[in-house]
């Protein structure tokens, strides 16, 4: 696949230099959407990219009631600016037999042209939405949903039954969830958003499988619920052949704030004080096993290890010695 994708690069960056400037302004080429392909014991793997999500300001979307000359120090020590965090939408795939199994489906058309790649990421990798079978849905927030449907409510992903926790679709049907502990709480934002979750999840109905706290399936996938960010917010531990990697979801948002300091909140938790907890709990197990992590909103392809530092985290990224 990757090479491919390497190929039609070389072509179309040779050929350029021989065609007049017209041409080339007239040529509607998409530009091919990154992707990361490696194995896991038996499984194969791919990361692909639904684009991304800017925070701005820093505060209060992050860290709200900090000091800001905190804030500001750690963006500093990492080179980071002080206007916006960039979310990534890095969305892993995973290859069991003949099962296709997708994690969250990023953001569709809800958050404009920065972010609804993923078909088109998809394609750039040879996967097809026909080719989906099963999809895992962390958690209900709409950068993890959205690209279920098309905004008419056709399905993206025809054949593939849709996996969430029957906690989080409870919760989400409800006609007046619960946010007292949230800084979205009583906002427009979050009314469109509850009012947008649950005609998606209408809709999604017949297509709906429910699972639970530590349910286990395909022989390569482990469900851990991770309350805080949404009551039924989950974590996904893929493993084969001894090998192991937990998708955290939205257990933490920046790599730069949340690892030094769990306990700041971020803006998009629906129990902020439980979210918190959680983050620190797990932090403190996946450090402590030195467990392989693939992280959702963090910069691409989001995969790396969480380390002790001092009284808290830090994220040690995973390089690679060349692309692919």
């Amino acid at each position: 696949m990757e090479r491919r994708v390497l190929l039609k690069s070389i072509f179309f960056l040779g050929a350029a230099r021989y065609l007049p400037k017209s041409a080339i302004v007239a040529t509607a080429t998409p530009t091919p959407r990154p992707f990361h392909h490696f194995k896991l014991g038996q499984l194969d793997l791919t990361v692909v990219t639904d684009g991304s999500i800017r925070m701005s300001p820093v505060q209060p979307n992050f860290a709200e009631g900090i000091p800001s000359s905190k804030v500001d120090s750690l963006l500093d020590n990492s080179f980071r600016s002080h206007q916006a965090v960039d979310l990534g939408i890095n969305i892993l795939v995973i290859r069991n037999k003949s099962q296709l199994i997708l994690i969250d489906t990023g953001c569709g058309a809800a958050f404009g042209s920065g972010s609804g790649w993923l078909p088109q990421s998809l394609a750039d990798a040879g996967i097809q939405p026909a080719d989906i079978t099963d999809i895992v849905i962390t958690h209900a927030h709409p950068d993890h949903i959205g690209g279920l449907l098309t905004p008419d409510k056709s399905l993206i992903f025809p054949k593939a039954q849709v996996h969430i926790s029957e906690i989080e679709y409870k919760f989400w049907i409800q006609d007046a969830p619960d946010f007292s502990r949230s800084s979205l709480n009583n906002t427009d934002f979050l009314h469109q958003m509850i009012a947008n979750t649950h005609a998606a999840l209408n809709a999604l109905k017949p297509r709906l499988q429910f699972f639970a706290d530590g349910d286990e399936k395909w022989g390569c996938i482990r469900l851990q619920k991770a309350a805080g960010h949404t009551p039924g917010h989950t974590l996904v531990h893929i493993f084969s052949g001894g090998e192991e990697l937990v998708h955290i979801a939205d257990l933490l948002h920046s790599d730069v704030l949340q690892f030094p300091h769990p306990e700041w909140s971020f803006y998009g938790d629906t129990d902020c004080p439980l979210a918190a907890t959680t983050r620190q709990q797990v932090l403190t197990e996946l450090a402590g096993k030195k467990t392989r992590i693939f992280a959702y909103h963090l910069p691409w392809p989001g995969i790396g290890h969480a380390r002790r530092k001092n009284d808290n985290y830090e994220w040690i990224v995973e390089s690679y010695p060349i692309p692919g």
